[in-house]
C-alpha cells in the first residue's frame, strides 16, 4: 500500500525588511598595522578595506544579532510575535548550546517562535536565506527571521598576518514573508570538500597539551582561486534559473571577502556598469555570515536607488562552500 500524508504551502516569499548592526568602534588600517607587519598601503591595495568596526565586550553576539534583527521586523512592519522561525548563521558562536537563535527570538520577544543555528561560514546568510525561502513557500512557517552575526575578532588571531586585516564585526538580518508573486529565486548551493582545509580553524575547542587555543586559518590564495572557478559561475546559474540576464540585473551583492575579488567576479559575469555593485568591505572588512545583509543595508540606505530591483546574492567560504540566489529587493 502506498500512502500518502497531507501537504501545505503551494506559495511565494519575499524579502519584507532589512536591518544591520555595525559594532561602535571604526578600526584603522593603521591600528591594525600596529600589531601585524604590514603597511596601510599594502592592506588597501590586497583588499580594498581603508577600515573595519571591533565589537566592544558589550557587543555580543546575541546583542548584535538582537539590534539588527529589531531594525528588520520594524523596517518589515512585522511584529516580534509573528515570527516562527529564526534561522542565525554564525561561524563565530562560542557556546555550543543553548543556540543562538533561540537566545535572539527570547530577547526580540518572538516567543513562539523555533530558533535554529547554522554553521557555514561566509555562505551562512545566503543558505540560511533560501531555507527561510523554502518555509514560507512551503507553508511551515508565514514569517521566517535570517540573521548572519559575528565576532570574527573572537576567533581571528589578532597578530596573523594573512588574515588580521580583513576580519571583522557585525550582524545583519533579514524578514521572509509571503508573496503573491516569486520575488526570492532558486538557490544554487554546492560545496568543494576538497578544498576544506583551506579556510579551517587550526584545531578543537578542547583544551591543548600546550594550554593554547585554536585560531582561524586562511590560504587567501586557494579560496581565491577557487571563488573564480566555482564561486562565478553558481552565481550565472542563480540568474538564469531566475530568468534574469546579466543586463536585467539592478545589484550584485557578493560576500564582502575582498574588493579585488569582488570587481573580478563583476567583470566574469559579465554585468553592466548600470549594475550598482555592493562594496562594503571597504568601511566594514570581512564580517563573514553578516557581510551581505550588511552591504544590502548600506546600498539600500545610502548607494543607488535599487529598492523593488533584483539583487544577484552570492555567499562563500570555509567548506569550501557557496549558495546564490536572486531576490527582488523590498
Amino acid at each position: 500500500m502506498t500512502r500518502t500524508v497531507r501537504a501545505t504551502g503551494t506559495g511565494y516569499s519575499t524579502i519584507e525588511g532589512i536591518g544591520g548592526y555595525r559594532p561602535r568602534e571604526v578600526v584603522t588600517n593603521a591600528t591594525v598595522c600596529e600589531r601585524i607587519d604590514s603597511t596601510e598601503e599594502w592592506i588597501e591595495t590586497r583588499s580594498g578595506i581603508r577600515e573595519r568596526r571591533f565589537a566592544a565586550p558589550d557587543e555580543t553576539l546575541s546583542m548584535m544579532a538582537t539590534a539588527a534583527a529589531d531594525k528588520a521586523l520594524a523596517r518589515a512592519g512585522v511584529p516580534a510575535a509573528d515570527i516562527d522561525l529564526v534561522l542565525l548563521a554564525s561561524m563565530s558562536h562560542l557556546t555550543q548550546t543553548p543556540p543562538l537563535a533561540v537566545v535572539v527570538a527570547h530577547e526580540l520577544g518572538a516567543t513562539g517562535a523555533a530558533g535554529i543555528d547554522l554553521s557555514a561560514a561566509c555562505a551562512g546568510f545566503v543558505h540560511a536565506l533560501a531555507m527561510g525561502s523554502d518555509a514560507v513557500r512551503g507553508g511551515s512557517a508565514r514569517h521566517v527571521l535570517v540573521i548572519g552575526a559575528e565576532r570574527m575578532t573572537d576567533i581571528v588571531e589578532p597578530t596573523d598576518r594573512s588574515v588580521a586585516f580583513l576580519f571583522a564585526d557585525g550582524a545583519g538580518a533579514a524578514v521572509i514573508g509571503p508573496s503573491p508573486t516569486p520575488r526570492i529565486g532558486p538557490v544554487v548551493r554546492g560545496a568543494h570538500g576538497a578544498y576544506q582545509d583551506a579556510l579551517r580553524m587550526d584545531g578543537p575547542w578542547a583544551a591543548t597539551d600546550s594550554g593554547g587555543r585554536p585560531w582561524m586559518r586562511m590560504d587567501g590564495r586557494r579560496v581565491f582561486r577557487w571563488a573564480m572557478d566555482e564561486v562565478t559561475p553558481a552565481a550565472a546559474r542563480a540568474l538564469t534559473a531566475a530568468g534574469i540576464t546579466p543586463a536585467e540585473l539592478d545589484a550584485f551583492v557578493p560576500h564582502q571577502a575582498n574588493l579585488r575579488m569582488i570587481a573580478l567576479m563583476t567583470e566574469r559575469l559579465g554585468l553592466p556598469p548600470t549594475t550598482a555593485v555592493a562594496q562594503d568591505v571597504i568601511t566594514a572588512g570581512n564580517t563573514s555570515a553578516a557581510s551581505i545583509p550588511l552591504a544590502l543595508e548600506a546600498l539600500l540606505a545610502g548607494g543607488p536607488a535599487v529598492g523593488g530591483g533584483t539583487a544577484l546574492l552570492a555567499g562563500f567560504g570555509a567548506g569550501l562552500n557557496y549558495a546564490a540566489l536572486t531576490v527582488v529587493l523590498p
